[in-house]
């Protein structure tokens, strides 16, 4: 078996031979072959093992058999004893997730507090294909087809060159002992469904069913990093990105082959599901407005374009910024003050982020509050009045976006900055100027 996973490990640039590894070892058999190999490999590595609290007097037992482990291969031991129930209760999620999140997060800290290159975990070739089939079950795209990777970020699995069969044989031949978990058998458990009752009937049809979906996943994968390449290409055209949004360009959208699978590989990082984006290419030629939200953001088919913002943008309450004082920050919002005495040849700075006021027009304290409805102020250069809701129209600001307009107000309720667009007329610097309040958005 050593023969099949030491090229795999080059062949997928694990890891090299000089590095030292973090090996995650539960006391099962899978974990304890996965130790031995590397031993035998020459590999140096620490050994962490889990105790989820779960089961009782069998985790302790488990937790003493990876310490004597440990101490047979003279290796560095860690471990970490969780509460895994309170977590979960807390975080409303299953037993399950929870210790996955939670070992992985510690598995990850050891790693980098100790200076291991890699975490080793022991999955396997079955493994794969009980991934594959349950992504497929609840719904996947290319991503959970690819079943398990050899690598992902610093985590590695140097047993995905072996069957589950192989490991068998490797404990026998080289008289290895390890830990049972009985939960593996529970039925409780979707995975384990799909382990003990549906993977045996496939495999009477394929006895090759492992190796076979292995080879499949290798290749979806592949064709996923084509995919990759396209989106990105994709993105680096259509994409836009600017502090306060994300802006996607419909016209070059629709022109990219399959327009729903690229544009939902876009969205991905903002929580956007498929069936979602479907709705999205459906909106391209309708009125713009149309509004879609994921659980972390906002999407807006505006115009030309979809502008994406994330939705804990949306602010309220009202901020008063005090004569004298330099600074205010806000959520999203960075404002620097700055009282100049003006002098002969002063000149007005120039730009959306920045506004000029006559110091001695303003009435302190000013108050920063997101803009309402039934706002008006008189833009620079005009000398009528203008709805603000107007006003953000003629400057085609998206509709997720006019959720994220501020606006300076002197103590006498006049607007004098909408902020990060236009001062009002009333507070501009004229030649009877003494002093002036320089505004800037950082």
């Amino acid at each position: 078996m050593l023969d099949r996973i030491q090229p795999f490990i080059q062949e997928h640039a694990l890891f090299s031979p000089t590095d030292q590894l973090l090996v995650a070892v539960s006391g099962g058999l899978d974990s304890v072959v996965l130790a031995d190999v590397l031993h035998r490999l020459g590999v140096k590595f620490g050994v962490a093992h889990c105790h989820f609290g779960l089961r009782a007097e069998e985790a302790d037992a488990d937790e003493q058999f990876v310490r004597k482990l440990a101490e047979k291969y003279e290796a560095p031991y860690f471990v970490e004893f969780f509460q895994t129930k309170k977590f979960a209760e807390q975080e409303g999620i299953s037993t399950q997730m929870a210790a996955r999140a939670l070992r992985y997060e510690w598995f990850e800290r050891i790693r980098a507090s100790q200076g291991y290159a890699a975490i080793a975990t022991a999955h396997h070739q079955r493994d794969t294909a009980e991934t594959m089939l349950l992504n497929l079950t609840h719904g996947t795209g290319l991503a959970g087809l690819h079943g398990i990777r050899p690598k992902t970020g610093h985590l590695v699995r140097p047993l995905l060159a072996v069957s589950k069969p192989d490991l068998y044989d490797y404990v026998v031949e080289n008289r290895l002992i390890w830990r049972e978990d009985a939960s593996n058998d529970s039925p409780v458990y979707q995975r384990n469904r799909l382990r003990l009752e549906v993977l045996p009937v496939l495999r009477d049809i394929n006895p090759s069913l492992d190796h076979t979906m292995s080879v499949t996943a290798e290749r979806v994968g592949a064709a996923e990093e084509i995919v990759r390449r396209y989106v990105e290409e994709t993105a680096a055209q259509a994409q836009r990105q600017e502090p306060e949004a994300t802006y996607l360009d419909i016209r070059l959208l629709q022109k990219t082959a399959a327009t729903a699978l690229v544009l939902h590989e876009l969205l991905r990082p903002f929580g956007f599901s498929y069936l979602v984006t479907k709705d999205v290419v459906q909106s391209f030629g309708a009125e713009p407005g149309r509004r879609f939200e994921s659980p972390t953001h906002q999407l807006v088919k505006d115009r030309d374009q979809l502008v994406i913002t994330p939705r804990k943008l949306q602010k309220f309450g009202t901020h008063q910024l005090q004569a004298g004082q330099e600074v205010l920050k806000i959520d999203g919002l960075h404002l620097r003050t700055e009282l100049l005495e003006v002098t002969e040849g002063y000149d007005v700075p120039k730009g959306k982020a920045v506004a000029a006021l006559d110091a001695d027009v303003l009435k302190f304290p000013l108050t920063v509050r997101p803009w309402q409805e039934g706002d008006w102020f008189m833009p620079i250069g005009m000398k009528g009045k203008k709805k603000l809701s107007d006003f953000l129209i003629d400057q085609k600001v998206p509709l997720n976006l006019k959720d994220n307009v501020w606006v300076l107000v002197s103590a006498d309720g006049k607007i004098a900055w909408v902020i990060g667009f236009r001062p009002d007329e009333r507070f501009k610097v004229t030649e009877n100027t003494e002093r002036v309040l320089v505004v800037k958005r950082m």
